[in-house]
């Protein structure tokens, strides 16, 4: 088992997201720690849940590429996502990750007598999200609660995942320099 599996979602290897993901996967290397990454856009990871998917799961038979990314998360302890806010959500990419892989029978069920059960129980979940926009207009007008609602809540604890970190880093366009280096250096003091 894995300490961590880091899914990253951006499409631009040269973004600030990743140069995020280096300086994680160099933190996670001081600490001696064990992780696999899935970089959706280089996988070309197809986050269209189709009808044949549904079809699939209902005999039990899941498409190739979605057992393979349960495995990866069957297989860590923790999956730590890194990915922008675009339109106050995640990219496509990873909605339909988690659309199509997060499925019925792996990650959740229906118990008749108590409703939707989630089972990730023994999975946490850190976050890290850069922001177009800065921190006085997501606290100004809720964003951030609504993210927590929808991200947090809805979608990971939701699954019985216990949700550790999520970090925000704003307004990344247009910081300087020296800003998001600071901000790179943040993750280098991270409790990972």
């Amino acid at each position: 088992m894995k300490d961590y599996l880091v899914v990253y979602a951006h499409p631009n290897p040269k973004s600030f997201n990743h140069a995020i993901l280096e300086s994680v996967g160099e933190r996670l290397g001081e600490l001696n720690r064990t992780y696999d990454v899935r970089e959706l856009y280089a996988l070309k990871f197809n986050p269209v849940l189709a009808g044949d998917d549904f079809a699939a799961l209902q005999k039990g038979k899941l498409p190739q590429d979605i057992q393979t990314e349960q495995e990866y998360i069957r297989n860590a302890k923790t999956l730590l996502f890194i990915y922008p806010i675009w339109w106050f959500g995640m990219p496509a990419v990873l909605k339909g990750y988690i659309d199509r892989v997060f499925s019925y029978g792996f990650a959740y069920d229906i118990d008749p007598k108590i409703g939707l059960r989630g089972l990730l129980r023994d999975k946490k979940v850190m976050i890290i999200n850069t922001t177009g926009g800065p921190e006085a207009n997501y606290q100004k007008f809720g964003f951030n609660d609504a993210l927590k609602k929808t991200t947090e809540v809805g979608t990971f604890e939701l699954c019985a995942m216990k949700v550790v970190m999520h970090k925000y880093f704003y307004g990344v366009p247009s910081v300087t320099v020296e800003a998001r280096k600071a901000m790179l250096k943040e993750i280098e003091g991270m409790k990972l």
